[in-house]
């Protein structure tokens, strides 16, 4: 397939462009600034642009069969999700590029049925709230529009740089844990997700989640 990257420099998106890479797709990495230093592979296209711009995303879109978000605001700019989302969905609205978005696991459900979000949980840093706040707004318009055919994928609620092993489970609007009631994922992994999802489309226009 051909793919488009937004955030390619990132933690995630990073690992997304790595993992579309090494199952041959061709990939092109969506950079700010494209002259500044980056670690993507040589054989990705290093493309600047803005998701908050829909003349980009267009631009970007165009030919490609599936566009990825994983962009993330800096601290104290959260705001700033919001915008990147209307910018991804005027651009591709009417492109037929599907578009996957890496968000956030704060809206999850947590398990037991009572309404509670991972947001809700006592110990839930204060920290986070900023952008979980985000990603919930973020969450809604997609949700909210009709003119994008979108999949948002939650992460567990611990993310980390690790080992890619190809497992993961999967679950829908509610927090994945193991048995001691663990919630976690690695980067790597979450990679391994979203292009399982992009390969083989089994959730268009929903959420969900994965944890091992």
């Amino acid at each position: 397939m051909r793919i488009t990257v937004f955030g390619a420099n990132g933690n995630v998106g990073s690992r997304v462009v790595t993992e579309a890479l090494a199952r041959g797709h061709r990939v092109t990495a969506v950079l700010r600034d494209p002259a500044r230093p980056h670690r993507l592979p040589p054989s990705a296209v290093i493309a600047g642009g803005d998701a908050r711009d829909p003349e980009d995303v267009r631009r970007l879109a165009a030919d490609q069969d599936v566009l990825i978000t994983a962009t993330r605001p800096a601290p104290g700019h959260e705001d700033e999700l919001a915008v990147a989302t209307e910018g991804l969905l005027a651009g591709l609205t009417g492109t037929g590029v599907r578009l996957l978005v890496v968000g956030g696991a704060g809206s999850l459900a947590l398990p037991g049925g009572d309404g509670r979000t991972v947001v809700d949980d006592p110990g839930f840093p204060a920290a986070w709230r900023p952008i979980a706040d985000a990603c919930r707004e973020q969450l809604a318009l997609y949700r909210a529009d009709a003119g994008v055919d979108w999949t948002y994928l939650s992460p567990a609620a611990l993310l980390e740089p690790g080992e890619r092993t190809g497992r993961y489970r999967l679950g829908r609007d509610e927090l994945v844990v193991d048995a001691a009631g663990t919630s976690a994922i690695s980067m790597e992994d979450l990679a391994v997700a979203l292009l399982d999802e992009a390969e083989h489309p089994a959730h268009l226009r929903s959420r969900f989640t994965v944890a091992y």
